[in-house]
């Protein structure tokens, strides 16, 4: 028997560690990750290697790391959860999904998907986006207006709002096992008791400042999404309006409003705040930029998880693999040989990762997915 849970770990900090051990000590079980690879939900690189961040899980109490793979890595809440949580499934052991929020209450979670599904909500939904709300404020509120104040809060935190979509995602046999976050709220620029939001650490990081407070295990080697400044312009400058028109989220023209921007625009920055609206979200858009710089199409993003490839494993770890009905990935050379959808989904994995070294300083070679090994605890 296992638990899962799906993360980043961007980087992995005392927060995480928290919630893993917790999740161990009210399952008795242990515990398989589905971690973010090289880029994350919000568009940007990730600050270290997913190579680095599995062994500090496996250090931290997790016995078996398999990549999430980058073309659901980043995206919105509902592929980011559904592409987790069928990873995880394919585990025949797996009886649990924790998974860290600001609002434990299962009933108002439960609730909150209720609200998702309710046709009022949606028509509501659409009213308000026709004035211009993007989908996420315009479902809080019209949750609100329908269910009321404690449902709508639910919605209104970014942990609660991918707890919803794993609870919508989750098979019968899986049990959610939502756990309260402890120390500091997400993306708080507050500390408290050693515990400190990623977002907060990420600064400290580019500073130059120690988190050693915060984190069990501190990364030596670090990715800033500024480096990848110039690699993206150039990525953008050379696509056309139907290129963007082909990536994931865009929709409505937004194509062209991106290429008008695109060139117009010498900064990344300036793009972003160019095209912003009430209805694009700077989160959004960075996923949508990652996109075009990777080359991820809304055609491969719609292929299912075809795969499980392994990062990082204990002897636990181990035992539970065998349990997994989906292809096992140990060797990205052998991977490749598979061909159709694994072929595909990996190829875009290897470029990803080419791509992150990059926004090291100084930037690294190509080649880590097939150079460094599994990590093995």
């Amino acid at each position: 028997m296992a638990v899962g849970i799906i993360c980043e770990f961007n980087p992995f900090h005392n927060g995480h560690k928290y919630l893993i051990q917790r999740a161990k000590a009210l399952t008795n079980e242990p515990v398989v990750v589905v971690m973010s690879s090289s880029f994350t939900q919000r568009g940007e690189v990730v600050i270290t290697d997913k190579f680095t961040r599995a062994k500090s899980a496996l250090l931290g109490g997790a016995d078996l790391v398999i990549e999430l793979p980058v073309v659901y890595a980043v995206s919105n809440a509902e592929v980011f959860a559904k592409s987790g949580v069928k990873i995880l499934s394919s585990f025949k052991e797996l009886t649990h999904l924790a998974f860290g929020c600001e609002n434990n209450d299962i009933e108002l979670l439960n609730q909150a998907v209720s609200a998702h599904k309710n046709t009022a909500v949606q028509a509501l939904v659409a009213e308000k986006m026709q004035d211009g709300s993007y989908y996420p404020k315009a479902l809080e509120t019209a949750v609100r207006e329908i269910y009321g104040d404690n449902t709508a809060n639910i919605l209104a935190t970014p942990n609660n709002v991918l707890a919803v979509e794993y609870l919508k995602a989750l098979p019968d046999n899986i049990l959610p096992l939502p756990i309260q976050r402890e120390g500091v709220q997400h993306d708080s620029h507050s500390t408290a008791n050693g515990f400190a939001s990623a977002s907060y650490i990420r600064e400290m990081l580019k500073k130059g400042k120690s988190i050693t407070e915060f984190v069990p295990y501190e990364p030596s080697e670090l990715a800033f999404p500024e480096n990848l400044e110039i690699s993206l312009l150039y990525k953008l400058r050379s696509m056309s309006a139907e290129d963007f028109a082909n990536l994931p989220d865009v929709n409505e023209g937004l194509e062209n409003r991106i290429f008008s921007a695109v060139h117009e625009y010498n900064s990344v920055n300036e793009i972003l705040f160019a095209v912003k609206s009430k209805r694009y979200t700077l989160a959004r858009l960075r996923r949508i930029l990652i996109f075009a710089l990777l080359g991820i199409t809304k055609e491969i993003q719609n292929i299912e998880p075809s795969y499980a490839r392994v990062l990082g494993f204990t002897k636990e770890g181990a035992k539970i693999l065998k349990s997994c009905n989906l292809p096992i990935i140990t060797s990205v050379k052998k991977g490749l040989l598979l061909g159709g959808n694994i072929e595909k989904l990996l190829k875009k994995e290897v470029f990803a990762t080419d791509v992150f070294a990059l926004a090291q300083k100084p930037p690294k070679k190509c080649g880590s997915d097939f150079t460094t090994p599994i990590i093995k605890i």
